[in-house]
């Protein structure tokens, strides 16, 4: 199997109301690169919020006595906790310069998913509303202008729990399942698989989050070919990723 990564270089800065497919094809044909049948297209999150506009103004936020609070015992900046908050369904664990909560997504991450980088002083980025929606509506604009069989996953860059170091993760999908249950396979010695299951939708934006970068290498799309995923074509969502509340071992 061959795997490539194609960054999609070129697309401008993202604002409200631009359509992210266009905008991509666009950048794509600029640099005489097509859309083929089986691609993965991965976009960063950020500028999936930015063209849906998004978009925080700390400056203009009012922080509540919670916030305050919660501000003094972390270090941050209290609109920024307030922030936190509204974009929160629970507060998980605090300290030093560290807020983890539960997103309204379900998403349990660092400071609710919210981005203060690749945008203007004073704003801020949230996690698209619905990351899933997202990208259904993208995947259907691109299949629309090519004609092939796509699927798009809206990625973000995350931390982890007892490791070091940020990865990229999916936050929504369009087109297939984001786990692959290899329960009944067998291995290399003949033994038959009884709990494997492979967050292929979070290896694939690792994998594109390489390209990405996190700074200034202006690629918030990438392109992944040859991964063969024909046995995971879904309209499922994101959902199957997320572990159930009775199953976390790590949460009191």
């Amino acid at each position: 199997m061959e795997i490539t990564l194609i960054g999609v270089e070129g697309m401008p800065l993202v604002g409200e109301g631009d359509d992210i497919a266009c905008l991509i094809i666009n950048a794509l044909r600029g640099t005489g690169e097509d859309l083929l049948d089986g691609d993965i297209i991965v976009i960063a999150e950020t500028v999936v919020s930015k063209a849906e506009g998004n978009i925080i103004d700390l400056e203009g936020i009012e922080p509540s006595s919670r916030a305050l609070d919660m501000a003094k015992r972390t270090g941050k900046d209290p609109s920024l906790v307030e922030a936190i908050l509204g974009e929160s369904s629970e507060i998980i664990r605090i300290g030093h310069d560290f807020i983890v909560s539960e997103t309204r997504h379900g998403f349990v991450c660092a400071n609710a998913g919210i981005d203060e980088s690749n945008v203007d002083d004073g704003l801020a980025t949230p996690l698209p509303v619905n990351p899933d929606g997202s990208a259904e509506r993208i995947l259907k604009t691109l299949k629309e202008a090519t004609g092939r069989e796509l699927a798009v996953i809206i990625s973000d860059t995350q931390g982890r729990p007892f490791r070091e170091g940020a990865v990229g993760v999916a936050v929504g999908v369009a087109g297939l399942s984001p786990l692959w249950d290899r329960k009944g396979e067998t291995d290399l010695y003949g033994r038959s698989l009884q709990t494997t299951r492979v967050a292929v939708a979070d290896e694939l934006a690792a994998a594109a989050s390489l390209v990405m970068g996190q700074a200034d290498e202006g690629v918030p799309a990438v392109i992944i070919r040859g991964y063969p995923w024909g046995h995971l074509r879904s309209s499922g969502g994101i959902k199957p990723l997320l572990r159930p509340r009775e199953m976390d071992a790590f949460r009191d």
